[in-house]
């Protein structure tokens, strides 16, 4: 066990003050005021319930990609290819609803396949990217990269193609499918599902304990810290390796399955939302340590759900908190190099 010390806490502080002084440069740059871009931002994300029960939405399926990015980097994958899981499971639960919805069985029960359908969907994918890791030597990044392109052509051929509007095709996505198949939400007009912030919460602590309490989860360290050195001790590492991704894509899949069944009710183009290349943000800032997952997750949520007042107001581009995300990020990670460069290695406790 590690306990993060004084000079790395005061690193990470040090990272958050230069990320927002850098956004503030930008700002100033750009003739806007700083202090109110920075209000409108908070008001945006937690000015009312109406606005952060938007913040939880996005929460969710970032907290579960986050949670299964933890896994893949644990083992020392970088699973870029985390956006293509996210469509293929919104596909896969939007097949199976469209099978399913005419077949007479209770609404519930059709939901619960669905969702099933988007886990193993994402399986499936994340697999795929395994497998041309582990017995193809293509590079986990690269085969991610190009699989996320065929997953989104596959997504836009569906809309555009065999699954479009009757008579219509429509940016807007399919045909949106009836309220009884949608997860239930808080109210009429809101998207927050209670049933999708519970999976989510459910899904970091699973990953928390998998990681630190179970044998299992010392193996991914193994192959992580030295693949050679585990498989010499004798861990099957290509086997961790493919179980890293499976585990992810499950997560991911499932993002993409409360984003059809919760979010749009329907399959659109834009189905992941950014939310995989965001997740391997939030990952990389917490370090791969899934206790600070979720306050991480929130205040990138927040970030972005806050951020649409800025063109609405300011007249400035919501892609700020992009900025602030991105150089945060950078920041951190620069504050543990020079950590480790400097500094040495925490000693455990």
């Amino acid at each position: 066990m590690r306990r993060a010390s004084p000079v790395s806490a005061l690193l990470q502080l040090a990272a958050v003050i230069v990320a927002l002084a850098l956004t503030t440069i930008v700002l100033v740059a750009t003739k806007a005021p700083p202090f109110q871009a920075y209000k409108n931002i908070v008001l945006g994300a937690v000015g009312s319930w109406e606005v952060f029960s938007n913040v939880l939405v996005s929460w969710v399926p970032l907290l579960l990609v986050t949670a299964g990015l933890i896994l893949t980097f644990t083992v020392g994958l970088w699973n870029i290819g985390i956006e293509g899981q996210i469509i293929l499971g919104a596909i896969f639960t939007t097949w199976s609803l469209r099978l399913l919805q005419s077949s007479g069985m209770p609404p519930a029960l059709i939901i619960t396949a669905s969702i099933l359908a988007g886990m193993a969907g994402g399986a499936l994918w994340a697999m795929l990217a395994g497998a041309l890791k582990a017995f193809g030597g293509v590079n986990e990044i690269f085969g991610g990269l190009g699989l996320n392109f065929v997953a989104t052509a596959l997504n836009l051929w569906l809309i555009f193609g065999p699954w479009k509007r009757p008579g219509v095709a429509s940016m807007s996505g399919t045909v949106p499918f009836p309220r009884a198949l949608w997860l239930p939400t808080l109210s009429a007009q809101s998207r927050l599902s209670p049933s999708a912030l519970v999976i989510a919460v459910v899904a970091i602590v699973v990953v928390y304990f998998l990681i630190r309490g179970t044998y299992f989860g010392l193996r991914l360290k193994a192959v992580g810290r030295n693949a050679n050195a585990a498989y010499l001790l004798g861990v099957p590492t290509w086997q961790y390796m493919m179980a890293a991704f499976a585990l992810c894509g499950v997560f991911a899949g499932l993002a993409g399955a409360i984003q059809v069944t919760s979010v749009y009710n329907r399959l659109i183009p834009a189905i992941s939302s950014g939310y995989g290349y965001m997740g391997l943000m939030v990952a990389m800032i917490v370090n791969y340590q899934a206790a600070l997952a979720a306050p991480v997750a929130l205040f990138f949520a927040a970030l972005n759900v806050g951020s649409i007042q800025l063109p609405i107001v300011l007249k400035l581009d919501s892609s700020l908190a992009g900025v602030l995300q991105g150089s945060l990020v950078l920041l951190v990670i620069l504050g543990q190099g020079v950590r480790q460069r400097f500094l040495g290695k925490e000693r455990p406790t």
